[in-house]
């Protein structure tokens, strides 16, 4: 699985300047910036990747695009050249204080096209533009939370890609009954469809990390027509993933409150109390949400 082929030169963002290996050095030097682990912070030097990034997010024209942890702003331009505007929110009070002026340098007629927000991803709860997709090279230490967080705040993200640890991507992207499906799959499922869509190597990315990164294509869609709450759900999921070899029966019995009463909930829910919880979709842990507060009211 691959990337789309670079933009051909009469693509919009192809004969643009992007921010390469010097560049990237010279600001960071400038900024006396040295990447941390702490903030995940691995910085895009090829911008032939941030054009495929940006083909492969499909983003159109008329788009506020949200991106989290611009960093040095590599990704940012190519997101400018593709989108009416793009917010973007930036943890490190430094990288967001430089990101203007970096704007200014190689995209002045952008400038105000650009948002930036000085916060943690994980609480932001408002921006000041209501966005319409997110596309981020995520810190890998905490990609699965902060997409989760804002597709659960932001409900006008109708799609987005982002790039995360390749194995993450699998976590995510991953079906029922294959081996890398979990509570991040499934949480994801409730949102949105996903998939992977492509694997990027180390060698683009200063520092290199030890290992390639995926990227991950949603389409929001309805959550699963349920009378149970979001959390309500959730924490079956949580429930029937924390012991990942058992049966589901066996699983959500501390949740239930016993075996027996976890088998008669699923039974009502129409879910085999012998299947394992990697099998179940979204779905069905809807489903089973419901059979809890449907036989206790």
């Amino acid at each position: 699985m691959n990337l789309p082929p670079e933009p051909k030169p009469s693509d919009h963002t192809a004969d643009r300047a992007l921010l390469g290996a010097a560049d990237i050095r010279r600001l960071a030097a400038e900024l006396d910036v040295r990447p941390t682990k702490t903030l995940g912070q691995n910085f895009v030097i090829d911008g032939n990747t941030i054009r495929r990034i940006v083909a492969a997010a499909k983003i159109d024209p008329a788009e506020t695009v949200l991106e989290v942890g611009p960093g040095l702003g590599s990704l940012t331009l190519g997101l400018l050249d593709a989108a009416r505007h793009v917010v973007a929110i930036e943890i490190d009070p430094k990288l967001a204080a430089r990101l203007p002026e970096t704007i200014g340098e190689f995209r002045p007629e952008k400038a105000g096209a650009f948002t930036v927000v000085t916060a943690d991803a994980l609480k932001v709860t408002e921006l000041p533009r209501q966005p319409t997709a997110l596309v981020a090279n995520l810190p890998y230490n905490v990609a699965v939370p902060v997409v989760l967080h804002l597709l659960e705040h932001f409900p006008t993200l109708e799609h987005g890609l982002v790039m995360v640890q390749d194995e993450v991507a699998d976590r995510l992207a991953a079906p029922p009954g294959s081996k890398t499906y979990g509570v991040p799959s499934v949480k994801a499922a409730w949102y949105a469809g996903l998939r992977k869509a492509g694997v990027i190597g180390m060698n683009v990315f200063w520092p290199a990390p030890k290992i390639s990164s995926g990227l991950v294509e949603f389409i929001r869609r309805e959550p699963p027509q349920t009378t149970a709450s979001r959390q309500e759900v959730f924490a079956v999921i949580d429930a029937a993933f924390a012991q990942r070899r058992k049966t589901v029966r066996a699983a959500l019995a501390g949740w239930a409150g016993s075996g027996a009463e976890a088998e008669r909930i699923l039974l009502a829910a129409g879910v085999d109390p012998s299947a394992r919880g990697e099998v179940l979709d979204v779905g069905a842990f809807s489903r089973i949400a419901q059979a809890k507060t449907g036989l206790l009211a």
